[in-house]
């Protein structure tokens, strides 16, 4: 995402004209109040899906019980208590009732667990200073003194501190980034994450039936997916998939396509892991579009183990909700917002428009409409319903006179974990979605201390939480918000199955 550069207004120069100087003002939009207006659609949404994920729990029950009402309807209360003295049909009645509750157990929808997950701490050899970003970036010779003065803005306002993750060779001079670097910057951080990953859980990874990889820019051959799969020898059935190019928000994109995976696959593990190599999406040019990623991305990876075996809920950590995608590509502005090119120099890398904030959030706006009737409580969503059919002012809380009223996101949520993307973008949907700053502290501190890891970054949230004693007690509420290129905004929901105890691992534990 932009930092507060991307928030102002700019003067273009466009040349002379009959030796007056010519210029237009270009002003950078920011996102919109997305608190005071809601499209009724997106709420249709969240309630339709509401619907059609209830109905079936609701209705087996009485389904099961009218069968069992049929096949004993016809016994009298005189016959059952004759039949008690013969064992047979205490055996009969039994297994009857059993086979019934088997039914029932075995057909109805199963629940996905994230039994653990794991991020990476880069080695420290790698910690990277905002002045020795700088001054590697100087000495690397790809870059002019404007494009060093404009990384150096946009990294004093970004929110990322000293203690961030780069890979050397990105500084390299007159480096050109070739796959065998893509490829060992992308083993250090996926083999790591899976490494404490399988520490913490005693996972045998024979035991492995799903695996999804999800890496935005580097897609080699053989897949990531493949590497994993080569170096930890998992078994040859796998079902293996590798997502590439679907930026920040391809992280719960995983976890939904692991969840299926699972659906079809009942009593199975499924490994997602989650990353974004820096080596590939460095751009060494002078585009200031371009450059803006060279400033926020930094290494990191996330491995998560997700089961449905339901006698895996007594170890599991959380229970997965709801997941909630919102896809903005139908419009072009937003399909290019975030867009993969060449500069006039043919040097690739990534584009980030100057819209980008106001695009996110349209997406955030409809994403969260339809979230809302799923995780609210009734009464916030009556009175947000009431003023979006009939108008008015909000209640107590209402800032802004005739703004339709917009829930209390906070009675659904114990704990926020947003996209660590930029400074600037952290406190503006702080703002808008009336958050306090311990729900903004994970993501903030993340931002801090390990930069924005890209499609890993709720899950370096969801370890901060974890072990900087926040209190993640049973049956609290963690809301994972991504948003990436496509344009897509994306929104997880996990249930606490117990209180999560200071974890032994983790990326925030110093050694």
């Amino acid at each position: 995402m932009a930092a507060e550069a991307l928030l102002s207004t700019e003067i273009v120069n466009r040349g002379a004209d009959g030796g007056s100087p010519t210029f237009s003002v270009r002003v950078r939009r920011r996102m919109p109040d997305f608190l005071s207006s809601v499209n009724l659609k997106y709420v249709k949404l969240g309630y339709h899906y509401l619907i059609n994920h209830g109905a079936y729990i609701l209705t087996a029950p009485i389904a099961i019980g009218l069968v069992f009402g049929v096949g004993i309807g016809n016994i009298t209360w005189g016959d059952l208590k004759s039949s008690y003295q013969e064992t047979s049909n205490i055996v009969f009645i039994s297994v009857l009732m059993v086979l019934l509750l088997y039914v029932y157990v075995d057909l109805s929808p199963r629940s996905t667990y994230l039994v653990d997950f794991a991020c990476f701490r880069p080695p420290k050899e790698l910690k990277t200073t905002k002045v020795e970003f700088i001054n590697l970036a100087r000495k690397s010779g790809n870059f002019n003194d404007e494009a060093i003065e404009f990384m150096g803005r946009v990294l004093k306002s970004s929110g990322i501190g000293d203690e961030s993750y780069m890979p050397r060779t990105a500084f390299l001079p007159a480096n050109k980034i070739t796959l065998r670097e893509g490829r060992e910057e992308a083993a250090t951080v996926m083999f790591g994450a899976v490494d404490d990953l399988i520490a913490s859980t005693g996972l045998r990874t024979r035991d492995i039936k799903i695996l999804v990889v999800n890496c935005g820019i580097l897609n080699t051959t053989p897949s990531l997916s493949a590497m994993l799969i080569n170096h930890y020898k998992l078994r040859q059935d796998i079902h293996s998939f590798n997502l590439g190019g679907m930026g920040c928000a391809a992280g719960v994109i995983s976890v939904d396509l692991a969840k299926d995976l699972l659906d079809a696959h009942p009593g199975s593990y499924a490994l997602v892991v989650s990353t974004e190599v820096v080596t590939a999406s460095w751009y060494p040019g002078n585009d200031p579009d371009m450059l803006i990623p060279n400033c926020f991305f930094r290494m990191g990876a996330a491995a998560i183990l997700l089961s449905n075996r339901r006698l895996d809920w007594w170890r599991s950590k959380y229970e997965l909700k709801q997941v909630v995608r919102t896809h903005k590509g139908t419009d072009d502005r937003s399909f290019k917002s975030v867009y993969l090119r060449e500069d006039s120099r043919g040097r690739q890398g990534l584009s980030v428009s100057r819209d980008l904030v106001e695009i996110a959030g349209h997406a955030l706006k409809a994403n969260i409409a339809t979230l809302g009737p799923l995780v609210l409580p009734v009464m916030e969503q009556v009175m947000f319903f009431k003023t979006l059919l009939f108008g008015g002012k909000k209640e107590k809380a209402c800032k802004k006179s005739g703004a339709a009223y917009m829930p209390d996101y906070k009675l659904a949520f114990e704990h926020v974990c947003i996209l660590a993307s930029s400074k600037a973008v952290l406190e503006e949907l702080q703002r808008q979605l009336e958050l306090t700053e311990d729900y903004m502290e994970a993501s903030k501190r993340t931002l801090e201390r390990f930069g924005n890891t890209s499609s890993s970054s709720v899950w370096y949230e969801l370890a901060y939480i974890e072990a900087k004693g926040m209190g993640v007690k049973r049956g609290d509420r963690v809301w994972q918000l991504a948003f990436g290129s496509g344009f897509k905004c994306n929104s997880m929901v996990w249930r606490a199955l117990r209180t999560v105890k200071t974890p032994r691992r983790s990326p925030w534990l110093e050694d």
